[in-house]
């Protein structure tokens, strides 16, 4: 995991940093089933995920100044692993992440990671696996900030009653992903 405090100081109202100015992103779109995925990437991992028509001016948004520089082959070991996922494949991929925030973001994102194939957990629940139940907003926070989706799988994340809440990239791919994630289980494929 890499070490994002030296992009802290700066933050913008959605909470991503704001000190990208000279950091060269590599990013390749591709088309998926549930509209355009964007993936980009230091030479550290992968920076952003984001789907959906959105998702460049997404990954231009929240990475300002950053050089961003279209590698479609370079990035095939990155997105193709995402890209299999997407189409019924399997796990949500295994990538090496580059991701900037907060301590407490990073253990919202490791406790994501940790969420198993198929399965959801409430704000509620995961605020309390992390030893702060009193944090719940803080956790949806976290997930709202993700700047990895599906590779830190933040879709998993229901509501107290089980209903959807917010998802970046539209509740109707939040649905999707929940909806793919509840066929066969991965070892069946």
């Amino acid at each position: 995991m890499a070490n994002g405090s030296d992009y802290l100081a700066s933050r913008p109202p959605g909470g991503l940093p704001r000190r990208t100015e000279g950091r060269i992103i590599s990013y390749c779109a591709s088309d998926s089933p549930l509209g355009t995925l964007v993936v980009g990437a230091t030479d550290r991992g992968v920076c952003f995920v984001g789907l959906g028509e959105e998702a460049l001016s997404g990954l231009r948004h929240d990475r300002p100044g950053a050089a961003l520089v279209e590698d479609v082959g370079g990035l095939r070991d990155l997105a193709g692993p995402i890209l299999e996922y997407l189409e019924g494949g399997g796990r949500t991929p295994e990538l090496p992440l580059d991701l900037s925030g907060t301590e407490f973001q990073h253990r919202v994102w490791a406790a994501l990671r940790a969420i198993p194939y198929g399965r959801t957990r409430t704000y509620r629940e995961l605020a309390s696996e992390l030893g702060s139940a009193a944090h719940v907003r803080a956790v949806g926070r976290a997930c709202a900030i993700n700047p990895a989706s599906l590779v830190v799988p933040c879709h998993r994340v229901v509501r107290l009653d089980g209903g959807l809440a917010g998802y970046r990239w539209g509740l109707h791919r939040k649905r999707a992903l929940l909806d793919l994630e509840r066929g066969p289980s991965p070892q069946a494929l």
